[in-house]
Order: C-alpha cells, then structure tokens, then sequence
C-alpha cells in the first residue's frame, strides 16, 4: 500500500484511543518484528490503536497484524534517500499520531522528523546488535545515538547489557533509558506432550540466516559430532530454519562433510512453534544479541538452550539449569557442550523443564506488553495529549 492509499484508508479521527506509530525499517521475517506483532495483538484493544510505518517496505508478513492495523511503506531508496523524511512528515502531519514507537538505529533519524510533525510521546527501543557493530565500539553510532537522543523522551532497551551501552558510552541520561525485557507467548509455544525414547536426538536453530547469527559455526559443529559422539551420531538430526545470505554457506558445510541427509533447512516457516516442538535441544550460536525472541521461545517449548557468550543471552541462559554457554565463533567449545547434551538426554528434558519455569516466571508476555502500555500512558500524561485526556475523562 502507498502512503497516499494508506492515508485515504486511515481512520477518521473520531476514535479517542491514542494513536501509536510504530516505525521500523522493514516489515519482514524476524526477531523485532515478531515482538511487534506480539505487543500489537496482545495490548487492549480499548487502550490503544495502532499503525506500522515501515521505512524502506514489508511483505506478507504483515499479514500476522489484526485486519485494523494499517501498514505504511515510505520505499526509501538506497542511500540518503532524503525524500522519505518528506514523506514521513506529511504522514505523520494527516496521521496525527500519539506516540511514535521506533525501532533500532535506522528508524531513529525518524525521531527529529517526528518532533517536527508534533508528535506529543516519542518512544525508541533497541533490540540488538547489528553485524556492523558487534560489540557496540562503533563511534559513529554512538554519536548518533547521542546526539539524535535529546528528540526522544524514553529510549528502551530489551536487554540490561543494551541499556548499559545507552547510559555508558552513547551518553543517554539515565533517567531517560528504559529497560523492558522481550515477552513471549507461553500459550502458543508450550513443550509437546511426550518423547519418543526411540526418535532421533534434534538439534535445531532457528533466525534469519546472517553473519551475525552465525548459524556456519553450528553446522562447523554439527559435523565434529561424528567424532565426538560416533556411535549417537547416525541418530542426530540437525534443523536450520530460516533464511538469508548465509543459507548456502551452511548448506555447503554439511553437503561437504557427507551430514546433508541428516539436516532439515527449509527456510522460512509459518509453524515455528511445531518445529521447535520437534527439537530437543536448541542452539544460538551467534556472534552478538539483545533478547533473542527465538531463545524465548525455545525456553516456552521446554528445550535447553546453548547459546553464545555476548550481549543478553546471559541474562536469559542459566548455565548448568536452563542450557550453556559457550564462546562466540568457536565451533569446537559448541560442539563438546552440545556432545555432553547428547550423552545425556534425560539431562537436556530436565534442563527443558526448566527453561520453561523461567519463561514463564520472568518472561511472560502479559508482563512486556504491560510495561509498554504503562510508558505510552505515563508520556502521553506528561505531555497532556488530547487523546489522553479524553481516555482519562
């Protein structure tokens, strides 16, 4: 949908529930994205209405939103693409809306334009890394934090390491960062109803296949299992979902140690919570993160974790009680603690059992959803938007 069609699609302006623009850079298959549909669909539908402005453009992934919620695509070109600010602000001028909700760096520059436009509450959350800065050292984006910050009024981090990297070297005051940790959804991924003693041991993954998630170090250690482990190994199986520019890479590292036949990479899926039900184990091997919704999810489904040593998988992994830990792009650390898991199989169900404890005890939806709609009330309150008032009267 155009800008121009969308806005003759929007509402009329006679419902009083605030409005919330939620601006990212691509409507598509991801972590962030799914957090968005999550906290869209979950928060009350007399509290709040909502919009998606997605920068560059989305695909049909936006048909997991409600029916109701409108989604914009501004198609900024390649580069500077200075005209999609024009565009933003017109939108936002006929749009009207309450809050402007950003997501990551490339939607933050959104935040001036906003301010412009008059919009009352601007909100901007981090959710993770990006493959260009792994460790946060980047500069450049440091200084556009700082410096783009004084347009936002509450910036949110999903992880207490991001929110450190906010307050210790992008210099956002304290007072300013928020941090609301990802929910997932206990309901929809739940741990299946019983295991085949019989059936073969499942290692899976699962995110957009990128340098950044690192899924070439899994298959590295997926195929060092044949020495570690030889006489479990024929009954291990190896399921990569997702897809993206690293696909080949991984495909090339098991067809050329003979192990294709006992991977499963389908790409895309529309049932993640049945496929992970199918796993035993989970693994994230990535180089840098937030709070993976995948590892939550895992952690709903019963499945004991292995994960990198970076970013927030810390805050999420309990080393020894819900999974392990191992260091970032070492294939041979991953492969002996995912061999120990197959060893031991009654272990990783027990490990499972209380990931899932701690999902549901510190990662609950309900929890996530809460908090944002407490920071949209408590900005639009501070801010006397009509909207709110009218919500309050």
């Amino acid at each position: 949908m155009s800008v121009r069609a969308a806005v003759v699609a929007a509402r009329d302006g006679q419902d009083s529930r605030p409005l919330v623009a939620h601006v990212l850079y691509r409507l598509d298959v991801g972590g962030l994205e799914s957090i968005l549909v999550e906290l869209i669909r979950s928060m009350p539908r007399d509290a709040y209405r909502h919009v998606v402005i997605c920068i560059a453009d989305y695909t049909s992934f936006r048909e997991r939103l409600p029916d109701d919620v409108p989604v914009y695509a501004l198609n900024k070109p390649p580069g500077l693409g200075l005209g999609m600010f024009v565009r933003f602000w017109r939108l936002l001028r006929r749009l009207r809306p309450d809050v402007v909700h950003s997501n990551n760096l490339a939607a933050l520059e959104c935040q001036p334009v906003a301010a412009l436009a008059g919009v009352p509450a601007r909100v901007h959350a981090e959710h993770g890394w990006d493959v260009a800065d792994l460790h946060g050292t980047n500069r450049k984006y440091q200084l556009m934090r700082r410096v783009l910050s004084r347009w936002v009024h509450r910036h949110v981090a999903v992880s207490a390491d991001l929110a450190g990297y906010l307050r210790e070297r992008a210099g956002v005051p304290a007072a300013r960062v928020q941090h609301i940790y990802n929910g997932v959804n206990t309901w929809r991924f739940h741990p299946r109803r019983e295991r085949d003693p019989d059936a073969p041991f499942v290692i899976g993954t699962v995110g957009r296949m990128q340098r950044v998630k690192d899924q070439v170090t899994l298959a590295h250690a997926f195929v060092q299992l044949q020495a570690l482990v030889p006489e479990r190994f024929p009954n291990l199986r190896l399921v990569c979902i997702g897809d993206g520019p690293e696909y080949e890479a991984v495909r090339r590292v098991l067809a050329d140690a003979g192990v294709q036949g006992q991977a499963f990479l389908p790409g895309n899926r529309d049932d993640i919570a049945e496929q992970l039900r199918q796993m035993d184990l989970f693994a994230l091997p990535s180089l840098a993160e937030g709070i993976p919704v995948t590892v939550l999810e895992a952690m709903a489904t019963g499945l004991p974790v292995v994960a990198s040593r970076v970013g927030g998988l810390p805050e999420l992994v309990v080393e020894g009680q819900t999974g392990a830990l191992v260091p970032p792009g070492d294939a041979s650390a991953l492969a002996l603690i995912l061999a120990a898991y197959v060893a031991d199989p009654e272990a990783a169900a027990i490990q499972g059992r209380d990931a899932r404890e701690r999902a549901e005890q510190a990662f609950s939806l309900e929890a996530m959803v809460t908090q944002y709609a407490d920071l949209y009330g408590e900005l639009l309150q501070r801010r006397g938007s009509p909207s709110a008032a009218a919500q309050r009267n």
